[in-house]
C-alpha cells in the first residue's frame, strides 16, 4: 500500500507530536479535530484514509461503514475495546495499537501502588502532614517471599513479571490462551493453582465479553487464603460490589485500583452518578486505608507517550512499505 495524498489522516485525540510528524514524513496529510461531536465526525468520515484515536468515542460498525475510504485505525494505547475490530477487518481496515509503548509504565505503576499499600505510605504521609508521628501503627509488609499471580501474560503482564523477580517474589502466570516460555523464576499454572497459592493477584486482561467482571464473587470465594488485588487493566474486569463484599468478609485484604468500573468510555472522567449498592461500594473504597486509587494513569507517563507514538509510526511504516 501507498499513502493516498488526496485523503488525509484524522487525529481525533491529542497525542505526542512525534506521531503527527512521523505520519507526515511517511507521506500522509494530517487533519486534527478534537472538538466535533461524534455525529459531525461520522458525516465526514468518507474523506479520510486513516484515524488516530485514544478513547474519545467508540468506533462501532455503523460508524466504520461510513468510512468508505478508511484503510487504518491507529489507537494510541493498548486496549482495543472501543474499536469494533472484527467489523473493521471485514471492511479491509487495519487496526493498530501500541501496548509495547506503555508496558513499562503499567508495570511500574503496579509496583508503586503495591509498595505504597504494603508500607502504609499513603496513610503515613497524610498523618505526618497532620502532625502525627505513628510508627508501630504503620509497620509494613514486604513483597519478598510473597506469591504474586499475574492473570494475562501480554505486554503488561510480562513486563511486570520481569520486574518482580528482583523483589524475591514467586511469580505465577495464568493465561488461558498463551503458552509461556517461562524463564527461571516464573511458573505458568492453571487457575486452580492461582486460587491455591496466590497472595497477590494482578489483572492484565483485555476487556472482552469473556473477561467482563472476571473478578467477581465466584472468583474471590475460590481462593484458599486472603489475597491482595491489583487492577491496572480495565475497570469492568472487576465487579466493584463483589470486591467490597470480599473485603468485608476478609477474603481480600487490600486493593490497588488504577481503573474502576464506573469510568467513562473515554477514561477521561468518572462516568456515573452512583446510586444504591454501587454508591455504597464506592464510598467504602474511598474511606478504606487498605485501598489505593488512581485515575487510570498506569500507562500515562511522559516516556510512554513518546514510545507509543514511535511504535505506531513503525507499524504504519511496515504497513505501507
Amino acid at each position: 500500500m501507498n499513502p493516498n495524498p488526496s485523503l488525509p489522516v484524522l487525529f481525533l485525540d491529542t497525542v505526542h507530536p512525534l506521531l503527527k510528524q512521523g505520519i507526515e514524513e511517511l507521506g500522509f496529510r494530517v487533519e486534527e479535530d478534537y472538538d466535533s461531536s461524534k455525529e459531525e465526525v461520522i458525516n465526514r468520515l468518507a474523506e479520510y484514509q486513516g484515524i488516530v484515536i485514544r478513547s474519545r468515542f467508540k468506533l462501532d460498525k455503523p460508524l466504520l461503514e461510513k468510512a468508505t475510504q478508511l484503510r487504518f485505525i491507529a489507537r494510541v494505547g493498548a486496549g482495543m475495546e472501543n474499536i469494533d475490530v472484527q467489523a473493521a477487518e471485514a471492511l479491509g481496515i487495519r487496526c493498530l495499537h501500541a501496548p509495547e509503548g506503555n508496558k513499562t509504565a503499567v508495570a511500574e505503576q503496579v509496583l508503586a501502588m503495591l509498595l505504597g499499600l504494603f508500607n502504609n505510605l499513603y496513610r503515613a504521609n497524610r498523618e505526618v502532614r497532620q502532625g502525627l508521628w505513628i510508627r508501630e501503627g504503620n509497620r509494613g509488609l514486604e513483597l519478598e517471599g510473597k506469591t504474586l499471580a499475574i492473570i494475562g501474560y501480554g505486554n503488561m503482564g510480562s513486563a511486570l513479571a520481569q520486574r518482580l523477580l528482583g523483589f524475591g517474589c514467586k511469580v505465577l502466570i495464568y493465561d488461558k490462551y498463551k503458552l509461556v516460555q517461562s524463564p527461571e523464576g516464573y511458573k505458568q499454572v492453571d487457575i486452580d493453582a492461582v486460587y491455591d497459592q496466590a497472595d497477590i493477584v494482578s489483572l492484565h486482561l483485555p476487556l472482552t465479553p469473556e473477561t467482563t467482571f472476571f473478578a467477581n464473587s465466584t472468583f474471590f470465594n475460590s481462593f484458599r487464603k486472603p489475597i491482595w488485588l491489583v487492577n491496572t487493566a480495565r475497570g469492568k474486569c472487576l465487579k466493584t460490589t463483589d470486591l467490597v463484599h470480599a473485603m468485608k468478609q476478609g477474603k481480600v485484604l487490600g486493593a490497588c485500583l488504577d481503573v474502576v468500573e464506573y469510568e467513562s468510555l473515554s477514561f477521561e472522567y468518572f462516568g456515573q452518578n452512583l446510586t444504591g449498592e454501587d454508591k455504597l461500594a464506592w464510598d467504602y473504597l474511598l474511606s478504606s486505608d487498605q485501598v489505593v486509587l488512581s485515575p487510570h494513569i498506569g500507562g500515562w507517563t511522559h516516556e510512554s507517550n513518546l514510545k507509543m507514538a514511535r511504535v505506531l509510526v513503525e507499524k504504519l511504516k511496515n504497513l505501507y512499505s
